[in-house]
């Protein structure tokens, strides 16, 4: 099982490597301008997440339907579920493009900072908003590999949008002085290339599964309301369930503007050290997509809960080893994306937190993979409610207890609502385990 799960894993490791490496190398480029700009790109990309946080259902909902299709042989279904994928990720984009003023003006009203800071994000959204069709697009894309048991093609694409990024960004920036927007340029191009790539892997690699099945007829079955229903209700789940996430992270965002900009920074910087152990463990979370709704999908139990098993001790391995790095090494990865000395020294109180975020939140990536697997959606999205409802709960009445003119306090308080929130989310999918996911592989 071991062997099964490192073949999926260790390419989604990379893949995901890549993915926060998109933030990061623009926090890096950025992070050597000014504090202000730092802030700008934190509240940029936060814009982003709150948008396609929203719509992760194209990717999770796609790979927990086209693994179990895998699993019990329906490879009809499997191209079924990619077309439907597909089709509504570019009609959500298109509309996003058409709304996009809207949405910067309802950006405004929630993030905080000063008009300097929040003028250059907005700079960063018009330019990147334009690469929204290719972004949910490689959603779909992504989610359909994944659930037909490959992770390498995803990690080739991540990997080539990724070396695209750098090489564009570094040159609107650096060369022709583009500042912010050079930034974002970089991303658009680099995602449209990522998707033309994409696509060439489905129709060169899959060909066969397409061919003959295409037809007016095999559309309008894929297509038709009864056939979307489930589509739609198991998404709709895990619609609400990332609106709650991405009003975690975007409440972090805005209240960290609020304290000052100085904070904003410091936990925009803080905060990669999050991202950069998710997207790792979510490497292990996409292989237990995979194999989850293969299992499911073929009725063997007792290869389901191996696979659990086998994925919570590879978890519990890597959360020793990002402790005891992050303990190890914090300060000099901090350095990575600024050389602020101001913005250095403010980050030192909060470093506690970055050494916890491991244990706090292992459980709630591995658990968001194997229910995603299982089309577990409601379990999966009634964790999310009281995790959030606790997170909320925890920052306001912490802050009745504390000195509120102190930045410090506050600042504390908002990390140990976000650590709360994590532990929440796993511990409630552990205790409905085995209700929600074994269950469904009985014979």
């Amino acid at each position: 099982m071991n062997r099964k799960i490192l073949k999926l894993a260790l390419p989604n490791i990379i893949t995901n490597i890549t993915v926060p490496l998109l933030g990061m190398v623009d926090t890096a480029i950025v992070g050597h301008l000014s504090e202000m700009h730092i802030g700008a790109i934190a509240i940029g990309t936060q814009i982003f997440n709150l948008i396609y946080w929203n719509f992760g259902f194209l990717r999770m909902g796609t790979s927990g339907f086209t693994a179990q299709a895998y699993g019990s042989r329906r490879l009809d279904e499997a191209v079924r579920v990619f077309i439907r994928a597909f089709a509504i990720a570019i009609a959500i984009a298109l509309s996003l493009i058409v709304l996009q003023y809207p949405i910067a003006l309802l950006s405004e009203c929630i993030f905080n900072g000063s008009h300097n800071v929040l003028s250059l994000a907005l700079s960063y959204f018009f330019v990147r908003i334009w690469a929204a069709p290719a972004t949910l697009g490689l959603y779909a894309i992504k989610g359909w590999f994944i659930g037909m048991q490959n992770s390498k093609l995803p990690m080739w694409i991540a990997i080539f949008i990724n070396i695209v990024n750098i090489v564009c960004s570094l040159l609107f920036v650096i060369v022709f002085h583009w500042d912010i927007r050079g930034v974002a340029l970089g991303t658009v191009i680099a995602q449209y290339s990522g998707l033309a790539v994409g696509l060439y892997f489905v129709v060169f690699r899959y060909g066969k599964l397409f061919r003959g099945r295409i037809n007016k007829q095999f559309l309008a079955e894929t297509l038709r309301w009864e056939a979307m229903k489930r589509f739609f209700r198991v998404n709709g789940d895990i619609f609400l369930r990332t609106i709650c996430l991405a009003a975690v992270f975007t409440f972090i965002t805005s209240e960290s503007g609020r304290i000052s900009d100085q904070i904003l920074a410091v936990d925009a910087l803080l905060l990669q050290f999050f991202t950069l152990f998710s997207y790792i463990m979510d490497g292990f979370a996409y292989a237990g997509e995979s194999l989850v709704g293969r299992y499911i999908g073929a009725r063997d139990r007792k290869s389901l809960v191996s696979a659990v098993r086998h994925l919570l001790v590879w978890g519990l391995s890597l959360t020793l080893v990002f402790t005891i790095a992050y303990h190890l090494g914090g300060e000099e990865f901090l350095r990575l994306f600024s050389d602020k000395e101001n913005v250095i020294n403010a980050a030192h109180p909060y470093l506690f937190w970055v050494l916890i975020v491991p244990v706090c939140g292992f459980a709630a990536f591995l658990f968001d993979g194997i229910f995603i697997g299982a089309t577990a959606s409601k379990t999966m999205r009634d964790s999310m409610f009281v995790a959030t409802a606790l997170f909320f709960a925890i920052y306001y009445f912490g802050r009745q207890l504390i000195d509120t003119n102190s930045e410090q306090q506050q600042n504390n308080m908002l990390w140990l609502a976000f650590m709360v929130y994590l532990t929440a989310r796993g511990l409630g999918q552990a205790i409905m385990l085995r209700k929600a996911v074994y269950s469904k592989a009985q014979p």
